[in-house]
């Protein structure tokens, strides 16, 4: 195995003097990872490195789950996460496969991180300068500075003990919630961020500022624990990068570690059951009939999808249909993507454009399962910072609007081409005039997709909703409660969405899941390979 366990170990030495991974032995016990997203490789990387034989399977026709990349008249459309905010997390994953990741991917920081335009057309420039932050809340309320920084002061303790704390720790007992309840009492994380953020704050425009960004994690401000304050810190300590080339890059420098380890992917393999015998995980049975036998079973696909579609139920005890069905799910996603052939200079990298109502429409959204007239958009404009990401003078884009999951009973196919519609009127009117006319590429992607392309349970983005009571231990584990051998990553488990919860969550998974050796020696010879 691989020696080097941080990246600092490895940033003086010159690449062609590193140590290739050893591969696994061909008796090796076997892993298999369901889903090709950042949890998924992340995963199947971190256990190459501890010795497994490794195969992913992944339903789409190339890897990214999430992450996957779509082409169209040359442009680049990543179809999810666009926001790099922990380089480290993956500066590990290539330093476990003895490589650096500053060999294969350029990082690019991003100032601002992203600008916040509100319906009366005001503008913040939301950064990681503390002068230029200042500066732009003493603009809309100089009454609000010292609040501010008591905001700030607080974020940052959330970040101490949610993140740097329990972010990569497995919630595996209850006994792990006991030990965590001190950290969750200092930060008093039955209030919501909202309200947190409202303890501090006292202009509308400024609370909405300082509280959206859980909405990028599927959480609702008005409800979700204040321990998300964290992400605001967060993105202050690390900054907000962007992948050149695309999030799909760094899709492809994973594969490429795994690969290198010995590990293989496979596409177009869907797994339709997951094995049990006896309480113990077997292996996988995939849509075309074929069976792979594995010694323990990792998912990335959704936890609900995972429990209530992939095992049968008289092998769970704990996540039954009824439980599965009863939880609070995420609010679910529309996306537009578009090129046009005329670039916008104006329009920064990321951009969120606020509708008229705020607590209304989360309301709609999270609690009625109401599709509304009106919406907010987080507007991606990659050619911003990176020209490789559209043909020469052309511009890509996506617009995305959270909308309710499929509990809200829209269907889709009718009112896809009415609400892009809608998108587009508030565009032109707002930051990009007159651009339909240099449309010259289209997709959509509706929660029906996610549902349907993506096995996300009701269609939600990220799985249940982060509440405090399913957050952490309350949240499915990343060790299965039902299946020995079992283990779960990525959005819809512990610590949860966005690139760095579902990256903590595979280095979680080194708590709960041994090195191939110690299982040789608890196990006997892998049963993958008899």
């Amino acid at each position: 195995m691989n020696a080097f366990r941080t990246p600092e170990d490895l940033w003086d030495i010159p690449p062609a003097s590193r140590p290739a991974t050893a591969r696994p032995l061909p008796d090796a016990p076997h892993a298999v990872v369901i889903g090709s997203g950042f949890g998924g490789l992340a995963s199947a990387v971190r256990l190459a490195a501890k010795g497994w034989r490794v195969t992913v399977l992944e339903k789409l026709d190339a890897p990214g789950g999430r992450a996957y990349v779509h082409h169209q008249n040359g442009h680049v459309f990543d179809a999810g996460p666009t926001i790099i905010t922990v380089p480290f997390l993956f500066e590990e994953l290539w330093a476990l496969a003895g490589r650096k990741l500053s060999d294969d991917i350029e990082l690019r920081a991003l100032d601002p991180f992203y600008r916040i335009r509100f319906d009366d057309g005001d503008e913040f420039n939301y950064s990681g300068d503390p002068d230029k932050m200042r500066a732009e809340v003493r603009r809309i309320s100089p009454g609000d500075a010292a609040g501010y920084e008591r905001f700030m002061a607080e974020a940052d303790h959330c970040y101490r003990l949610g993140f740097e704390a329990l972010g990569d720790k497995a919630f595996d007992t209850v006994g792990d919630l006991i030990k965590a309840s001190p950290a969750i009492f200092k930060m008093r994380g039955w209030r919501s961020l909202h309200a947190m953020v409202a303890a501090h704050l006292k202009h509308p425009k400024l609370r909405m500022a300082m509280s959206l960004q859980s909405l990028l994690i599927g959480g609702n401000p008005f409800s979700v624990t204040c321990i998300y304050s964290l992400i605001n810190a967060l993105e202050r300590k690390y900054g907000v990068h962007w992948a050149v080339g695309g999030t799909g890059k760094l899709v492809q420098g994973l594969v490429s570690l795994l690969e290198g380890q010995g590990g293989v992917l496979r596409c177009n393999a869907e797994v339709k059951r997951i094995e049990v015998d006896q309480g113990v995980v077997t292996g996988v049975t995939l849509a075309s009939g074929e069976r792979i036998s594995a010694d323990i079973v990792v998912s990335n696909a959704d936890t609900a999808w995972t429990y209530r579609n992939l095992i049968e139920a008289r092998h769970r005890r704990h996540w039954t249909d009824r439980k599965v069905e009863n939880g609070r799910y995420s609010m679910s996603l529309f996306v537009w993507y578009f090129g046009t052939s005329r670039q916008y200079t104006d329009v920064p990298h990321h951009m969120m454009l606020l509708g008229p109502r705020y607590k209304e429409l989360l309301k709609d959204i999270f609690s009625r399962h109401k599709l509304a007239k009106d919406f907010s958009l987080y507007l991606h404009r990659p050619t911003a910072s990176d020209a490789s990401m559209a043909p020469a003078g052309h511009d890509t884009f996506y617009a995305l609007a959270p909308v309710p999951h499929l509990d809200s009973g829209t269907d889709w196919s009718r009112q896809a081409e009415s609400f892009r519609q809608a998108i587009a009127e508030v565009l032109d009117r707002t930051v990009l005039p007159g651009f339909e006319q240099h449309v010259t590429a289209s997709l959509l992607t509706t929660p029906q997709d996610f549902h349907d392309r993506l096995l996300s349970f009701k269609g939600a983005a990220f799985g249940l909703e982060p509440l405090l009571l399913q957050s952490a231990w309350f949240r499915p584990h990343n060790r299965s409660e039902d299946v020995d051998g079992l283990f779960m990553v990525g959005a819809s488990t512990h610590p949860g969405a966005g690139v760095p919860g579902v990256l903590m969550s595979a280095k979680a998974l080194d708590s709960v899941v041994p090195s191939a050796d110690t299982w040789h020696q608890a196990h006997g010879r892998s049963h993958a390979t008899r």
